[in-house]
């Protein structure tokens, strides 16, 4: 069981370290916002893969398996986040403003930080594909449901450490400063970049409608 629990958390480790939607959103609190809304983010981050793990565990893969519409569903709704997050972003970057992901501009709470991780990663159906992976890794590694279900902290504790970790390199004053003679380029980049994600999750979805 430990070395199945190994191998499920090298794959985990190295799916978080890279770059991806967690990742830039963390970072963007954390550049427009600072160092506690960042590991707010970061712990909706970690919440949201568990989250995965949990329902997977518990049998929504098997859903996914049954209703391939619920995975079409998760990339339109997905889809449409992403390109809200990238819309704002760019919008900000138009106007000049110093505020990436806040809906009003203004100082972001600690609860609106928490959602906007853990709607990044509920929303992101590569999130859902990369842990259905994991999950039938250790399934048919022998785990059993309760066994899968115990690795769920275990995810969700990597995730934590990992972000909170670049939450606290992006909010230092050093990249606070690098980001505010940047910010214009750097909330395009992270605009086309949602956005550019979300277009794809919403073609994908539409594809596999009228496929």
């Amino acid at each position: 069981m430990m070395a199945v629990y190994f191998s499920a958390l090298a794959v985990t480790v190295a799916a978080q370290l890279s770059l991806g939607p967690n990742l830039l959103a963390v970072a963007g609190v954390a550049l427009a916002q600072g160092r506690l809304p960042a590991v707010a983010a970061a712990l909706g981050v970690a919440t949201g893969a568990t989250l995965w793990v949990v329902s997977l565990a518990l049998g929504i893969s098997a859903l996914f398996k049954a209703y391939p519409v619920l995975i079409i569903l998760l990339q339109l709704f997905g889809g449409s986040y992403f390109v809200y997050l990238g819309f704002d972003a760019l919008k900000s970057a138009i106007s000049g403003g110093a505020m990436v992901i806040s809906r009003h501009g203004g100082v972001m709470t600690i609860g609106t930080a928490f959602r906007t991780g853990l709607l990044v990663v509920l929303t992101n159906p590569n999130a859902a594909i990369m842990w259905a992976s994991i999950v039938a890794f250790m399934t048919t590694s022998g785990l059993s449901t309760i066994g899968v279900l115990l690795f769920a902290p275990i995810g969700g504790l990597s995730a934590l450490i990992i972000y909170s970790g670049y939450g606290l390199l992006f909010s230092t004053n050093a990249a606070q400063g690098f980001y505010k003679k940047t910010v214009r380029a750097f909330q395009s980049v992270y605009g086309a970049t949602f956005s550019g994600l979300g277009a794809y999750f919403i073609f994908s979805g539409l594809k596999d409608v009228f496929a």
